[in-house]
Order: C-alpha cells, then sequence, then structure tokens
C-alpha cells in the first residue's frame, strides 16, 4: 500500500507540472529564434526568478552539497551565500550591458567584442563541457538520490547501478521533451511550478530533521544545541583548515567560481536574456539573490542534521542506508536520500521525489537549450548554414539537444559512479574552463583597447594551465598542494596570471585597430528598477551578517 501511494502522489505532482505549464505556454510561438531560446523576451521577474534558481537547485545542490556539508558542517554554504552576491553583480552592472547588445548567447557578446574566432572557441567550449561535466553531473546524482530516497532498488529487487542506469534514461527522456519540444519559456514556467514545490519540500525535510533530533527536549533550539554539542565546528561559517571551503579560499577559486557562475555562465544568464525589460531583468535577479542567501536552510542543514544522525546519534536506518565504504569512510553522497527516507512519512514521499525529479529536470532541460542555442546561433548558423531559414535553426537546436542528452546519459554512470565527495570534485572539473572564460570576459567587458589575438592566447594557456593543476597537480602530497595549499587557490593565482598576460599583450601591440564602443541594440526597454541598488546593497549586507553571526 505504501508503495502504490508514493508512486500515485510521484506521478499526480509531474503530471500536475506537466499539464500547468502546457496551458500556460499554449499559445507561445516557438518557429523563431527568439521565440525558441528566449521565450520571445516576454519574461516577467517571477519567472525569471524561479527559472534561475530552479535551474540551479538541482541534484547537484540537495544531494551533493548536503553531502558536503555532511562532511564539512556550514562552512560549505559559502557556495549559497556567496551565489547571492554574485546576482547582484549580476542585476546592477552585467545585465545592463548583456541586455543593451541584445545578446541570445555569451560567445556572440564576445564575437562582438573579440571576433568570430573567439565567439567559435567559446561556443564549442560551453558545449563541451555541459556534455561531459554538467549534464553527468546532474543525471547521476538525481539518480543516485531518487533511488535513496525511494529505495527502489530494493523495492524492484534491482542492483543500485541498475536502478541508476534506468533513472538517469527516464529523467533525461523527459527532460528532453521539454527542453527540445517546449524551448526556454515552457521550461521557466515548470521551473517555478517546481520551485514552489522545492521550497516547500525542501523546508519540510529541515523541519522534520530537526524534530526528530530535538525529541522532547527544547525544540529547534534544543537540537541545534545536541549537534553543537557533538560537533563543535559543525555551524562554523569560515571553516577550519583541513576543509576545502577554509575561510582564506573565500577570496580565490569560491567567490571566481561562483561569479562566472551567476554573471557570465550561458547554461544560468539565459533566462536573463529572455527578460522583458531591464527593470523586470533586474527585479527577477535580486528575488532570486534573496533566496540563494536562505538556501542553506534546505541545501546545507539537512546535511549536517544527517551526520549527527549517522554519526552521533547512530539511528539504525540512517546508518544501514548511508554505510561506509572500504576505508570505514561514510558514503556521505547517499546522506540526503537516507534523511528524506528516514524523516518523511510515505504519502508525502511521492510528492517531494517528484520535485526533486522536477528540480533534475530545470537543470537538464535548462542546459541542453542553452547548448542548443549555442549550437543553433554560434555554429550552424555562423559556418555551417548561414542562409538556413528559422524553422532549420531552430530544428539544429533540437538534433543537438538529442545528440548531447545520449552522451550525458552515457557519461553520467562512467564518470561519477563509485566517487565520494563528487560536489568537490564537480567543482573543480568546473574550473577548467570557468577560470579561463572568466579571465577574457572581464577584460573584454572593462578594457576597450586588447584584441581578438589576445584573447585566444589567454584563452588557450588558462585551459593548458587548469588542465595542468586539475589532472597533474597530484594527490595531497602534489606539487599543487604543497605550494598552493588549495586547488581553490591555484584557480585564483591562474586567473590573475591570466589578467596580466591579456593585458600586457595589448601593451605590445596585440590591440584593436579603434577601442570597443557597445551599441545599444533597441530589442528592450533599458530603464533599471529605480530602486535595485538599494536593494542590492541590502542582500549584500545580509549576506555577510550571515558568515560575521557565524564566525566562531
Amino acid at each position: 500500500m505504501g508503495t502504490a501511494i508514493t508512486i500515485g502522489s510521484f506521478i499526480f505532482f509531474t503530471a500536475l507540472v506537466a499539464v500547468l505549464t502546457w496551458w500556460l505556454t499554449r499559445g507561445t510561438t516557438l518557429d523563431t529564434d527568439e521565440g525558441y531560446f528566449l521565450a520571445g523576451r516576454s519574461l516577467t521577474g517571477v519567472f525569471i526568478a524561479g527559472s534561475l534558481l530552479l535551474t540551479n537547485l538541482s541534484t547537484e545542490q540537495l544531494v551533493g552539497l548536503n553531502a558536503a556539508s555532511f562532511n564539512d558542517g556550514l562552512s560549505v554554504m559559502c557556495w549559497e551565500v556567496i551565489a547571492g552576491v554574485s546576482l547582484v553583480i549580476l542585476a546592477l552592472v552585467f545585465l545592463p550591458r548583456y541586455l543593451k547588445s541584445g545578446i541570445a548567447t555569451i560567445p556572440q557578446f564576445l564575437e562582438e567584442r573579440y571576433g568570430a574566432l573567439v565567439r567559435a572557441m567559446t561556443a564549442m567550449i560551453f558545449i563541451v563541457a555541459y556534455m561531459l561535466i554538467l549534464l553527468p553531473f546532474v543525471l547521476f546524482l538525481g539518480a543516485n538520490g531518487l533511488n535513496g530516497m525511494l529505495q527502489l532498488d530494493a523495492r524492484f529487487g534491482l542492483s543500485e547501478i541498475q536502478t541508476i542506469w534506468i533513472l538517469i534514461g527516464s529523467i533525461a527522456g523527459l527532460g528532453g521533451a521539454y527542453a527540445i519540444f517546449g524551448g526556454l519559456r515552457a521550461i521557466a514556467v515548470s521551473d517555478t511550478f517546481n520551485g514552489a514545490g522545492l521550497l516547500i519540500g525542501g523546508l519540510m525535510i529541515t523541519f522534520f530533521s530537526l524534530s526528530i533530533i530535538a525529541g522532547d527536549e527544547g525544540g529547534f533550539s534544543g537540537a541545534f544545541a545536541k549537534i553543537q554539542e557533538a560537533d563543535p565546528d559543525a555551524f562554523v561559517s569560515l571553516g577550519t583548515a583541513n576543509e576545502d571551503t577554509h575561510w582564506p579560499t573565500l577570496f580565490t577559486g569560491v567567490l571566481l567560481l561562483n561569479f562566472f557562475y551567476w554573471c557570465t555562465n550561458q547554461q544560468i544568464i539565459q533566462r536573463t536574456f529572455g527578460a522583458k525589460n531591464l527593470a523586470e531583468g533586474q527585479k527577477g535577479v535580486l528575488l532570486a539573490a534573496f533566496f540563494k542567501i536562505l538556501a542553506p536552510l534546505i541545501l546545507v542543514l539537512p546535511g549536517i542534521a544527517a551526520a549527527y544522525l549517522v554519526i552521533d546519534a547512530a539511528d539504525s536506518q540512517m546508518v544501514e542506508a548511508v554505510e561506509q565504504d572500504s576505508d570505514g569512510n561514510w558514503v556521505s553522497s547517499r546522506a540526503y536520500g537516507a534523511l528524506v527516507a528516514r524523516v518523511l512519512p510515505e504519502w508525502l514521499l511521492g510528492f517531494f521525489a517528484a520535485v526533486v525529479v522536477g528540480s533534475i529536470l530545470s537543470t537538464f532541460n535548462s542546459v541542453l537549450n542553452s547548448a542548443a542555442t549555442l549550437f543553433s546561433l554560434d555554429v550552424y548558423k555562423k559556418y555551417i548554414s548561414s542562409d538556413a531559414t528559422t524553422k532549420q535553426v531552430v530544428w539544429s537546436g533540437q538534433m543537438c539537444s538529442l545528440v548531447i542528452g545520449v552522451l550525458a546519459i552515457i557519461a553520467a554512470p562512467l564518470i561519477f559512479y563509485g566517487r565520494d565527495g563528487v560536489f568537490g570534485f564537480f567543482q573543480t572539473l568546473n574550473g577548467v574552463y570557468f577560470i579561463p572564460l572568466l579571465a577574457i570576459i572581464m577584460i573584454g567587458m572593462f578594457n576597450r583597447n586588447v584584441d581578438g589575438r589576445s584573447a585566444v592566447i589567454t584563452l588557450l594557456a588558462g585551459l593548458g594551465l587548469m588542465v595542468a593543476g586539475t589532472f597533474f597537480g597530484g594527490d595531497d602530497d602534489g606539487w599543487l598542494k604543497s605550494i598552493f595549499g588549495s586547488g581553490f587557490h591555484y584557480m585564483g593565482a591562474v586567473f590573475v596570471t591570466l589578467l596580466v598576460l591579456q593585458l600586457a599583450l595589448g601593451s605590445i601591440g596585440l590591440k584593436r585597430a579603434e577601442p570597443y564602443e557597445q551599441r545599444d541594440a533597441g530589442l528592450v526597454d533599458l530603464t533599471p528598477w529605480k530602486i535595485a541598488p538599494v536593494v542590492g546593497g541590502i542582500l549584500t549586507a545580509f549576506a555577510l551578517s550571515i558568515f560575521v553571526y557565524f564566525a566562531s
């Protein structure tokens, strides 16, 4: 009976979101570039905020970040709280420039600034990285988390790896349908519904977890006191020296990865390119910033609670579900799924599993849509068929989504299965292309003179340095750790090196014939939201105050 209730509630909520999305987007035009890739530049603040959050808040956060907090405690909140500050910068500094150019992709901006070669290179880097890093990570953690929540392998008599393969294929098929046939508007609308469900469900997990820990002893304050007594470092925001997110890294790799992800990453900011006008775009981005600063309530606290239940309370259900590996370490990637199965009643389990699937689909279909946009506009229309009709351009994007989705399905278990600490590994892989791209985008945005040749040299040098450090830096006793102390510090050093390199190349003659002048494409109203700077300042102060309050 319990299985039927769980599966029934799962199917009901998933179908409800699909029907509501179809109803609200049934008149949308999808046979033009802007209609398919940018929702016809019609998105308002609420839909932009919802899509930003759900594109980001997937299993990489729910499972991955809670697994990180299982090991390291509150210090991993930096990935969320600093993201709020990065979104403020996007709203106030970058978004006005992007909307002024009327671009659909970041490589389009780079062509405007540097030339066609840089556009082609960056488009291919994004597409390959999405296919081999981001999509496999999202699919694997999604399947792994769902299996832990619903215990599908035990319910259906399958092995863990068989269940993960089946779930990966199912998730990719459903997400691909949204991305391939619905375009950006369908993605944004479905994201908003799933976002509401994720917020409610995530808070419920935190509430029930703390209630179980507290028992009859003082409510939430009693739960926090028990955790603090068992692990005095659990609620220290600045981390300890043996953690990846120790406070010095907040000013190097953590800051740079966050900044690139939220201000210049095609997958994320494409939804802001679809804004109805600048004011609506800024409202949506700043609303998303507010929720990102509060996100540790559902993305960090449950992991800390799970660690207490497993390690200190020795809760039998949690211990059995999380398990230890051959070295005696807890398999933290199983912690969130085990916690959900432990604290939620059966009738709510299907609802939350549907919400989690929605969050996976959000990231998956958003990335597919972004990859399709990059391929169609930056590769197909530019180099393969310059005279293609809009219908052919959209079709090329749909085929690109299909191919990338299939390859990501194959790669997901091969890259991530059997690996613990996957969230940190994922961020390390991201740095390989985040850091070089961020360097040339920053110089291109704020320097008017350096040319495309300097950008190409800097980009290739950055990729080489990041590949060397990431894959040939050695383990804890390797050259990277002995010189820089942390891979995140190495990212910071490479970033500064690349900025200096490109500026130096410009000083020795690799300059534009004429200084770069940005032109207004006139596609949207660029009147800003009047109180955006005030709201941004308040949000930044709020984020910093959280770090200060939990500093010790």
